[in-house]
C-alpha cells in the first residue's frame, strides 16, 4: 500500500483527493496539510511514500517548500499538484526535482497512475507537459531563455513581467529591494533582455503569463 500524503491550503480539495484514493485499496492517506510549513513537517517524519504539493500555499509557496524538501529529504517522491497552466511552472519545478507535475483538474485515474508511477522512482509526465519538455528541445535558444533561470528568478521575472515594481516585488516575496534589483539585473543578462517591456513582450510571446 501507498502511503500518501495530501499537502493543499483547500480543505474541499483535500477532501477530493482522499476520496479518489478510497477508491482504491493500492492508496492510504496518512497526512494532510494546509501549509507549507506543515507540509515540511510531513516530510521531516518520514511517514508518508508519496507527497502530494500545491504550489500555492498561504505561509510559503510550494516552490520554496520543494526546495527545502529536496534539501533535506532527497529521496522522497513529490508530485505537484497545480491550477496553473503546466508552462507556466513545470519545466522549473522539474529542474528543481519535482518528481511529477499535474494540474487539479486531472482525472482521478491519471491522478493515480502518477502516484503510483512516482512511487516506483520513476518521473511522471503528463501528456501536456511530454509536450512542453519535446518543445523546449526544439525550440530556438530565446525562446528557451526562462529555463535557465532559478526558482526565485522566474518568480521575480514573472512579477516583473506582469508590471510588478520592485517594491511591490519585495513585498510579496519578503525580499529587500536592493535584493529584488540584483535578480533583476541576473535575468536580464541571462536573457539578454534590456527592460521590463522586453521581459513582459518575452513572457506573452511564450505563454507565461495568465
Amino acid at each position: 500500500m501507498i502511503r500518501v500524503a495530501i499537502c493543499d491550503d483547500h480543505q474541499i480539495v483535500r477532501a477530493g483527493f482522499k476520496q479518489i484514493f478510497s477508491s482504491s485499496d493500492d492508496f492510504s492517506v496518512v497526512a494532510e496539510a494546509g501549509t507549507g510549513r506543515e507540509a515540511l513537517d510531513i516530510a521531516r517524519r518520514e511517514i508518508c511514500d508519496v507527497l502530494l504539493l500545491d504550489i500555492a500555499m498561504p505561509d510559503q509557496s510550494g516552490i520554496d517548500t520543494l526546495r527545502t524538501i529536496r534539501q533535506g529529504q532527497p529521496e522522497l517522491p513529490v508530485l505537484i499538484l497545480s491550477g496553473y497552466p503546466a508552462q507556466q511552472y513545470a519545466l522549473n519545478l522539474f529542474k528543481m526535482g519535482a518528481n511529477g507535475y499535474l494540474n487539479k483538474e486531472c482525472e482521478a485515474d491519471e491522478l493515480m497512475t502518477a502516484v503510483r508511477t512516482v512511487f516506483q522512482g520513476r518521473r511522471y509526465v503528463s501528456s501536456t507537459v511530454g509536450e512542453l519538455l519535446a518543445q523546449s528541445f526544439d525550440r530556438d535558444t530565446n525562446a528557451a531563455l526562462h529555463t535557465e533561470l532559478s526558482d526565485r528568478e522566474f518568480q521575480v521575472f514573472l512579477r516583473l513581467a506582469r508590471g510588478a515594481t520592485v517594491s511591490d516585488i519585495g513585498v510579496a516575496l519578503s525580499l529587500s529591494i536592493k535584493t529584488v534589483s540584483t535578480y533583476r539585473t541576473r535575468i536580464m543578462e541571462k536573457m539578454g533582455l534590456q527592460s521590463n517591456s522586453d521581459l513582459t513582450y518575452y513572457a506573452m510571446k511564450n505563454n507565461l503569463l495568465d
